[in-house]
């Protein structure tokens, strides 16, 4: 109930509000369903990353309120709209987009997201660092705006556009994305995305894959990364739809991010753009899981 939605306040306690100058440019009511609760600010806000500005690497003092930035990028990747069809309510456009920007182009948004991740098996009961998890690929169509250069036709799936091959531990919570044209091989792209996971999580030592990640790519991954690629494969003897085991895990991930509405088809032109906008979508559902697994008390 709109009653019951609480307000960003003049007294709003974001790093911007509190050491930069987003206290003058005012601040916005929440009025959108993908605007954050109260509930999930008071989770969000211990786990935002220090800009840099604050950190002593040069940059003007942030003039806009982070949980004002976060609500608009968060309503962006919901409802598929382009920047500059933000609504009036928001931060101008273009300051978003900056944002968006410098959280991708310094890693920032991934960061939060692996904050944010660690927190939700802390309070699942399970240790931060994974030691399993699950690799798979998710075809898409692209926009217009995507260039030759970085799409292409996967024959298997019949798309054209761009792949998006990720690794989830078996929460079904994402571990490392990549973002390729969709005729780039799952092997292929497998060597490079298991490497940049097995050099953050140094624990995780088995990862389940479908038939398409067979061949020489079991060895190299247990000779180069120390890792167990397991590979579970369909029965000849079975027909239609099969559920196999552990691959479920993945296609839930691939569920969400297909109700994020920007993420239906790829619509940037940067691969490090859709993998942003990959982080952002999962950071959406772990901040409302957390706020349901320990809600603020009035």
């Amino acid at each position: 109930m709109a009653g019951q939605s609480s307000a960003v306040t003049w007294e709003c306690d974001c790093l911007a509000h509190r050491f930069g100058n987003a206290a003058d440019n005012g601040t916005r009511q929440p009025r959108y369903p993908t605007d954050m609760t109260d509930a999930e600010w008071a989770r969000v806000l211990p786990l935002l990353p220090v800009p840099g500005w604050m950190r002593g690497r040069g940059g003007r003092p942030e003039a806009y309120c982070h949980r004002s930035m976060l609500d608009a990028i968060r309503y962006l990747v919901d409802n598929g709209i382009k920047w500059r069809a933000m609504p009036g309510d928001f931060p101008p456009w273009d300051r978003i987009y900056a944002f968006f920007r410098r959280w991708r182009d310094n890693l920032l948004v991934k960061e939060f997201h692996d904050r944010l991740r660690a927190r939700v098996r802390e309070e699942l009961g399970r240790d931060a660092q994974p030691t399993a998890g699950v690799i798979d690929s998710q075809s898409v169509k692209a926009d217009a705006v995507v260039g030759a250069d970085s799409r292409g036709f996967d024959g298997g799936k019949l798309v054209n556009g761009r792949k998006r091959h990720v690794v989830v531990d078996t929460l079904g919570l994402l571990l490392g994305v990549m973002v390729t044209a969709a005729d780039v091989g799952d092997r292929t792209a497998a060597k490079v995305l298991l490497r940049q996971v097995a050099d953050v999580h140094h624990r995780l030592g088995l990862v389940w894959a479908d038939g398409g990640y067979t061949g020489s790519l079991v060895e190299y991954c247990l000779a180069t990364f120390a890792l167990v690629l397991a590979i579970v494969k369909r029965s000849d003897d079975q027909k239609g739809f099969v559920v196999l085991p552990k691959r479920w895990i993945v296609e839930r991930l691939f569920a969400h991010l297909m109700r994020s509405r920007r993420l239906v088809r790829d619509f940037e032109r940067r691969t490090t753009s859709a993998e942003a906008m990959v982080y952002w979508s999962m950071t959406g559902l772990m901040t409302r899981r957390l706020a349901r697994s320990h809600p603020q008390r009035g």
